[in-house]
């Protein structure tokens, strides 16, 4: 869930190559797609395969979340200091890893239930990209106001681990989708935003370490969107 801020003021490059926004755009978007086939593809395989099915124990899951929470830590702060290609791998190792751990939904919730919410999750995380990218609105105060909802959505869930109250879990999951949907747009107007930087524009490989990222935060948008709907409307098995 984590969001972090990012840094705007690269350094110029002394090779202009003339792109504009849309061609940052373009690549945030298809890492990010790339990033959410490999998940799918990665989590349809593990639940598929028994062997791999069996080692989706608590111990390796909870290892592996960590080692997620670490990968988007170094993505996040190694990003324009590595190069693109071990950028790039470090967000496809992510999203495998994501795939993998993403696999227990299979085990809670029936076919139908995961499909449907994958559909409202594309539709209303599409409808917000389109606000984000289209609006005149400054959404920069947002900012504040959905990291610290974000921050009490943790501590609620961490809460009710040991409340158990379906009252409480209902809430939870609304203010996550509530909290999800005003974060993809707030942070699609950021990101283009520092497309729009000239040093970014002007640098081919800042660019493509800023679509990176981007596509990063779009990607947890999405999957926690996503896994809060799931958890709002799912039915169970």
């Amino acid at each position: 869930m984590s969001q972090y801020n990012w840094q705007e003021d690269a350094l110029v490059s002394q090779t202009g190559i003339g792109l504009d926004v849309r061609d940052v755009l373009q690549w945030t978007y298809l890492w990010m797609a790339f990033g959410l086939v490999v998940t799918t593809v990665v989590s349809l395989v593990t639940i598929n395969t028994p062997a791999l099915a069996n080692l989706l124990t608590l111990p390796v899951v909870l290892g592996a979340i960590i080692i997620e929470l670490l990968l988007v830590i170094a993505i996040s702060g190694l990003v324009m200091r590595v190069s693109p290609t071990t950028a790039a791998l470090l967000f496809f190792v992510y999203a495998a890893l994501n795939g993998f751990t993403l696999t227990v939904i299979f085990f809670v919730y029936d076919i139908g239930t995961i499909a449907a919410a994958f559909a409202s999750a594309a539709a209303l995380f599409g409808a917000m990209t389109l606000v984000g990218f289209t609006t005149q609105m400054d959404l920069t105060k947002m900012g504040t106001y959905l990291f610290m909802g974000v921050i009490g959505l943790v501590i609620a869930m961490v809460v009710n681990m040991f409340l158990g109250s379906s009252t409480l879990d209902f809430v939870i999951s609304a203010a996550g989708v509530l909290i999800f949907t005003g974060l993809t747009a707030y942070d699609t107007q950021k990101i283009k935003r520092i497309a729009e930087s000239p040093a970014v524009q002007a640098d081919g490989s800042l660019a493509m370490r800023v679509s990176i990222r981007a596509a990063l935060t779009l990607y947890l948008d999405f999957i926690n969107l996503f896994l809060f709907l799931l958890r709002l409307f799912g039915r169970r098995r």
